[in-house]
């Protein structure tokens, strides 16, 4: 099981966390990840691009001339397809593009982008993100401290003067361990996870827990 250094808020080695190793030290498949981001982004998608069918733009129905006898080709309607401004055929429509993926599927991936950012350096555990109040002023100076990104993502629980103090900053995301997304984690140059956070995306995420 890898073992992580446990650091405060001054950047000093306070201690260290034993992580499972199917979660943080686990083979990283660029496969899964793919997916899973694509299946985030296809969430995410709004679609609601849509055209206008000839039942739906303006103009009149009357039919523009008679059937015969005119030596022009028949027309039924100023709203055709054919017709300048008149109606499209087989535009998009709205729709919805997300779809469901498996599990097991999400579960390996997120497995990976952890072991990934573990080892490439981009990972790191901090004892514990305490403020005494909501001040941007001081999540601010932790994080230059800790030697973060501008683009970094914090996992943590429930922490109001965490989630009130960074959330102005730009490049920061907070975010709860039960929350964490693949996308969220490639997205963001650095990860900083709380101690707890660490402890319970190592518990949840192992394969005994996951399965059961």
């Amino acid at each position: 099981m890898p073992n992580v250094d446990i650091i405060d808020l001054n950047n000093q080695k306070v201690g260290e966390i034993e992580l499972a190793d199917e979660v943080f030290a686990a083979e990283v498949n660029e496969a899964l990840i793919y997916e899973s981001v694509r299946h985030h982004q296809a969430g995410e998608r709004r679609g609601t691009a849509a055209t206008k069918t000839r039942h739906e733009v303006s103009g009149s129905g009357k039919k523009l001339w008679r059937q015969k006898g005119t030596g022009r080709a028949r027309m039924g309607s100023i709203r055709s397809p054919l017709w300048r401004h008149g109606g499209t055929v087989h535009g998009p429509q709205p729709r919805d593009y997300s779809y469901k993926l498996p599990r097991k599927m999400e579960l390996g991936a997120l497995r990976s982008a952890l072991s990934g950012k573990l080892r490439d350096g981009e990972l790191r555990v901090v004892k514990a993100f305490t403020f005494e109040g909501p001040k941007t002023k001081a999540v601010r100076a932790a994080l230059d401290k800790l030697e973060a990104k501008r683009n970094v993502l914090l996992v943590d629980g429930e922490n109001r003067s965490l989630e009130l103090g960074s959330r102005n900053l730009e490049g920061v995301k907070l975010v709860p361990s039960r929350a964490v997304t693949v996308y969220d984690l490639l997205a963001h140059q650095q990860v900083l996870l709380s101690e707890a956070a660490a402890r319970k995306l190592s518990e949840s995420l192992s394969t005994k827990k996951a399965v059961a």
